[in-house]
């Protein structure tokens, strides 16, 4: 009615570092503003339509989580490097926390080692959920990894009967800072003689992790619309999301595209339907509708990378704010597709014909 391009209205109105959030703190660096101007430059966004299809644009966020978690780190006599987390693998955590350790130490990460820990293994870790895995558990697995390379650095002092203050850590091996001639030890190597230096070699870290930050995304969908049949058709999709840093990349991409087809399922098919006793009639995956290949496209992704400085890495939490935009992104897009206004979910035939016929 205004007149007003939608990303340009977002842009007027969005959240940055300083902003109130309603939930009551002040935030801290956020990439709302860079996923609306990723959008912007898209060239979905620009993309011509077709008949009967229509374009829509919705932002969303998560506020993700911390909480009190725990991990250790052993240093294999092999040089392999065992880790050990205390957060299921539900996304590619294990792969990100591999990545972390192997980053701090300098290794190649193929010989990091990760493995879920049961609950008498480690410290205390809250659950796993929150889009809190890859960022609280990566920051006790950077801060254990730096731990023990400190103690990496102790070992390699008494072989070479040094102080402690002439070694440091640099690519994977102790180095001599002083000295006529450069002298370096592998991991491997320390590890090796560990038993000459004080026996095994290990470290844990156990925290309440804060400032895990919100995880905020701009999406693009483009819909058609059967107007016999009142079926919504899913054309074009992207979804874009300030990660942070986005550790493994591809994973991130995952977590994008999962959260979108959720979010698509949620708007369009997904709902409970109760008989007049109060029983759910739809208790089956045949009458439940979840979104199956067939229903959507090819989700584009866009990883947008402000980083959370509360993090070793500037890692946010990715699961669950991809699954907040599609509700709001594919009704717009319907309703001016029809020129009607939704404001009920899901979007599914019945309700989109009832709507069209009936207004």
């Amino acid at each position: 009615k205004i007149g007003m391009d939608p990303i340009e209205l977002r842009l007027k109105n969005a959240a940055k570092e300083g902003t109130i959030a309603p939930y009551g703190p002040k935030l801290g660096p956020i990439g709302m503003i860079e996923t609306l101007e990723a959008a912007k430059s898209h060239p979905h966004y620009s993309a011509p339509l077709g008949p009967n299809q229509a374009r829509g644009v919705a932002s969303g966020f998560w506020f993700n989580i911390g909480g009190e978690t725990s991990s250790s780190i052993t240093i294999n006599e092999d040089g392999t490097v065992g880790l050990t987390l205390g957060t299921p693998d539900i996304g590619g955590s294990r792969a990100s926390m591999a990545m972390m350790a192997s980053e701090e130490l300098g290794v190649p990460m193929e010989l990091i080692k990760p493995i879920i820990g049961d609950t008498n293994s480690l410290g205390f870790n809250f659950l796993t959920g929150g889009s809190r895995a890859t960022f609280s558990t990566g920051t006790t697995v950077v801060e254990s990894t730096r731990e023990a390379i400190e103690e990496l650095k102790k070992r390699a002092a008494l072989l070479w009967e040094v102080s402690l203050d002439q070694v440091e850590w640099f690519e994977g091996h102790a180095r001599l800072i002083s000295g006529d001639e450069p002298k370096t030890m592998s991991l491997a190597q320390i590890a090796k003689q560990a038993g000459k230096t004080g026996g095994p070699i290990m470290a844990n870290c156990s925290m309440n992790v804060t400032g895990a930050g919100p995880s905020l995304g701009t999406h693009i969908v483009d819909v058609a619309v059967d107007e016999e049949t009142g079926q919504v058709s899913i054309i074009r999709y992207t979804a874009i999301q300030d990660a942070g840093k986005a550790i493994h990349p591809a994973y991130v991409e995952g977590q994008m595209q999962g959260g979108a087809v959720q979010g698509i399922g949620w708007a369009l098919n997904e709902e409970y339907i109760y008989n007049e006793k109060g029983e759910l009639e739809n208790t089956g995956f045949l009458d439940y509708r979840i979104p199956v290949c067939s229903d959507v496209p090819m989700i584009d992704t866009v990883i947008v990378e402000v980083p959370n400085p509360n993090h070793p890495y500037g890692v946010r939490g990715v699961g669950e704010t991809p699954i907040i935009p599609p509700l709001a992104a594919i009704s717009n897009a319907v309703s001016r597709a029809t020129n009607k206004r939704f404001d009920e979910l899901p979007l599914s035939p019945p309700k989109v014909l009832a709507k069209l016929m009936h207004g």
